[in-house]
């Protein structure tokens, strides 16, 4: 009897110790930072091409949202100064319009946003009784601009902003996950580090945008801009 009470002790020894050794203890490094976000044009170089399928439901431009629904994009095209947003009303298909050359873009709405800096705005808003507002940023081939002339709030204020809906078009937007990197005609839009940034990577032109910070990214002054291909 005692050499079977020393036996089950044995036993149940072994499995103490073969616990203990099994268990790794993991402890904080208090000198460990994680590594930076990445520039926004080596964001979108580095970062793999996702499928555009799902971003395109059907259309010519891909849409998305962010995650927390704070960035909302179109990678899409312009005819002037009118763009073919399928999350807002445009006369982008008007007739008088065709005769205008059609430029790939990339434009993106936010529900919360900076004040635009006074050298990045680009208009007056001359007799229209508008203002110069936050909130949407533009790329195009060859220039990125934050802003715009407008009266009352973005689309993607109105959905999730501070009173927000959270209901229509801009509730339906596929996610774009982060990391996640799409293309369309040469322009690139990923998002990452809490915003989204979009560039023409070649003429190293482009733009980051989030809720609290925005940044422009234009090309030395004389650098030729490579054109993306055509739409």
């Amino acid at each position: 009897m005692e050499a079977m009470r020393r036996t089950v002790l044995g036993f149940l020894a072994a499995l103490v110790l073969l616990g203990v050794s099994a268990c790794s203890i993991t402890t904080e490094d208090p000198g460990y930072a994680p590594p930076a976000p990445l520039a926004p044009l080596a964001q979108l170089e580095q970062a793999p091409l996702t499928d555009p399928e799902p971003f395109g439901s059907g259309q010519d431009a891909l849409t998305f949202s962010t995650a927390d629904r704070t960035v909302a994009c179109a990678l899409t095209s312009a005819r002037g100064e009118h763009l073919d947003l399928p999350y807002e009303q445009n006369n982008y298909s008007d007739a008088a319009n065709n005769k205008l050359a059609i430029v790939p873009v990339a434009h993106c709405e936010l529900a919360t946003y900076p004040v635009p800096l006074p050298e990045d705005v680009k208009d007056d808003c001359a007799g229209t009784g508008l203002g110069y507002l936050g909130g949407v940023a533009l790329l195009s081939p060859d220039k990125a601009g934050y802003g715009e002339c407008r009266s009352g709030v973005t689309q993607l204020e109105a959905a999730y902003g501070p009173r927000g809906s959270k209901a229509g078009v801009m509730a339906e937007l596929p996610v774009l996950a982060d990391g996640q990197n799409l293309e369309r005609n040469g322009l690139r839009c990923s998002a990452y580090n809490g915003g989204v940034a979009c560039g023409n990577v070649s003429a190293g032109v482009g733009f980051f945008v989030s809720p609290g910070k925005y940044e422009l990214i234009q090309a030395p002054a004389g650098t030729p801009s490579p054109a993306p291909a055509k739409p």
